[in-house]
């Protein structure tokens, strides 16, 4: 006979408590703490729960009997269930739930797992460490694990295989496009820094369905999203191995034009029909005139296809996953980074890499140009370089954050540099002196990116301030001003880690996109929320249109949204 523990049933009323919201500052920090479990106080347990969990705490360990490992595999088995599931199903239901979620995991590997050892045995394989950060999208209050980034992908358990390289001449001529038709600052003179309260911060102008139009179609995750910077088209990038182009008929959602169904290009990172997991479409870029789209895949290649769908080239030499891709503003070079630890200039006009530059001491997790030349690139080794095409060594090396940096970018004129990291700072940079402008410390967990505003001298917008805003897994959003490195407000609308924030071109508004399944867009001056639109999976990308008058999102459930935003 199964018999259960007072020690063991406070645990399990403490999970169905703390995952369901229930707050007692003394039962959640006495727990934490370490103290005995079983003297914690079951007062505070609602009418009903604990004897509902002294029925279900039986099958609760009968699960755990049946599920084989180390006492942090069952941690991890528990936490793809939910409160609701162990109230309600038996353990037989409950144990068919853990083996489809772990299974469904082995099969769509999410963008944004971490990457923990360092990728150093070049010639016998290197060893990685697999962690669990897509758990963290469902159990965000548990452990230290986190969900990680765009440019972050899970490496299977065991050796780390380096890429062997196809034949340079060879051409992927299945490599081809299907089309599918018919699928369905805060200014100057602003306002005081405040803080605004979550308690505050009501959703206003919850979206009505006729203003977003939903494009369906990817049969995974869908990673990353861009608009092209000259034309009403949307490119999104999944884990089912493709890439789309998606036609978005100009004018609002809900007019006659957009109710007709949408056009797509479907571009196959795979030969022929059957899809092969490791070419996940990790990251993908537009050039400046929109005539060209880059991809980068978890197969270490980067493509590029023109607008139409048509692949023009496939660029081999990374031996590991593409993390980070960019295009230099003249359009000339392309630049990617990999987990190979080397980041690598493009000649686009040949098809043919132009140098590899091989800094870092692990996996390069972010690159950026600075100008058509010179670019910055960061990794999990803690270090900053700044490259330039022709020198054998860095021209400028920041060192300084304890953690891995996530990413990093160039202002608007490429003077200055932020980086964001683990070590849950955030910092400003110049090529003038090694030491950092500002450190931004306001966060309290990881963060994960940032983004310039795209205002102040040298911008369209010269008149207004210029802004830095940087995302967190603390779930805020900081914005903050550049020249004294204080905070101007902290966006608290969001309940889990914030993967992406992107700024609206004219820099007035702000969209960000959560694991809570909600985009939110918020006015920069005052530091409140304008609109919302709430979906039904995490948002891993946010995007502006050219004009501002549209918002895309790409989600874990496999779609892509396009948000009217008139103001």
């Amino acid at each position: 006979m199964i018999s259960i523990s007072s020690a063991e049933l406070n645990y399990l009323v403490f999970r169905y408590l703390h995952e369901s919201g229930f707050t007692h500052s003394a039962f959640a920090l006495g727990y934490e703490a370490g103290i005995d479990k079983s003297r914690i106080d079951v007062n505070v347990v609602p009418p009903g729960a604990l004897v509902t969990f002294i029925q279900k705490g039986i099958q609760y360990l009968e699960l755990e009997a049946n599920l084989s490992g180390s006492d942090a595999d069952m941690d991890e088995d528990f936490s793809f269930l939910q409160p609701l599931d162990l109230i309600t199903k038996d353990p037989y239901e409950l144990h068919k739930i853990v083996k489809s979620k772990k299974e469904n995991l082995r099969q769509h590997k999410f963008e944004s797992n971490k990457i923990v050892n360092d990728l150093s045995q070049d010639n016998a394989g290197e060893h990685v460490q697999e962690t669990e950060k897509e758990r963290k999208e469902k159990e965000n209050e548990h452990g230290p694990e986190k969900i990680k980034s765009e440019k972050e992908r899970e490496l299977e358990k065991g050796e780390f295989k380096e890429i062997q390289l196809p034949d340079q001449n060879h051409t992927e001529n299945q490599e081809d496009k299907i089309i599918v038709e018919n699928l369905e600052n805060r200014a100057p003179g602003g306002p005081e820094p405040m803080e605004i309260s979550e308690s505050s911060m009501s959703l206003p102008n919850d979206t009505p369905s006729g203003d977003v139009k939903v494009l369906e179609g990817h049969t995974s995750e869908v990673f990353a999203c861009a608009w092209n910077p000259s034309g009403p088209l949307l490119a999104s990038g999944s884990g089912d191995s493709t890439a789309r182009i998606w036609k978005i008929a100009e004018g609002p959602c809900n007019s006659s034009v957009q109710n007709e169904p949408v056009n797509v290009v479907v571009l196959n990172h795979f030969k022929g029909r059957t899809n092969e997991k490791s070419k996940d479409v990790t990251t993908l870029d537009w050039n400046g005139d929109g005539t060209l789209l880059a991809t980068g895949s978890y197969d270490g290649q980067a493509r590029i296809w023109s607008r139409d769908g048509e692949l023009n080239s496939t660029l081999n030499k990374h031996k590991g996953p593409i993390f980070s891709l960019k295009w230099n503003k003249k359009g000339d070079y392309l630049l990617s980074g990999s987990v190979d630890k080397t980041a690598i200039v493009w000649n686009i006009k040949t098809g043919e890499w132009k140098q590899q530059f091989e800094f870092h001491s692990a996996p390069t997790l972010d690159v950026d140009w600075r100008n058509n030349v010179s670019f910055a690139t960061c990794s999990t080794d803690k270090m900053i370089y700044v490259c330039k095409i022709g020198e054998n060594r860095p021209i400028k090396t920041f060192s300084g954050h304890q953690d891995e940096v996530n990413a990093i970018k160039w202002d608007p004129t490429g003077s200055l540099l932020a980086s964001c990291s683990d070590d849950h700072t955030a910092k400003i940079w110049s090529l003038k002196q090694d030491k950092y402008l500002h450190d931004l410390k306001e966060h309290v967990k990881e963060i994960y990116t940032i983004r310039w505003s795209p205002t102040g001298p040298g911008t369209n917008s010269p008149n207004q301030q210029l802004v830095l805003a940087s995302a967190s897994f603390d779930s805020t959003i900081k914005l903050w001003d550049v020249e004294l490195g204080k905070v101007l407000y902290s966006l608290d609308g969001h309940r889990d880690p914030v993967y992406s924030i992107a700024f609206s071109p004219n820099g007035e508004y702000l969209a960000s996109g959560s694991m809570d399944k909600y985009m939110h867009i918020w006015s920069v001056k005052e530091g409140k929320i304008v609109k919302t639109y709430a979906g039904n999976g995490g948002i891993f990308e946010v995007s502006w249109s050219k004009d501002g008058d549209k918002v895309a999102a790409c989600f874990s459930n496999n779609i892509v949204c396009v948000l009217d935003f008139r103001m």
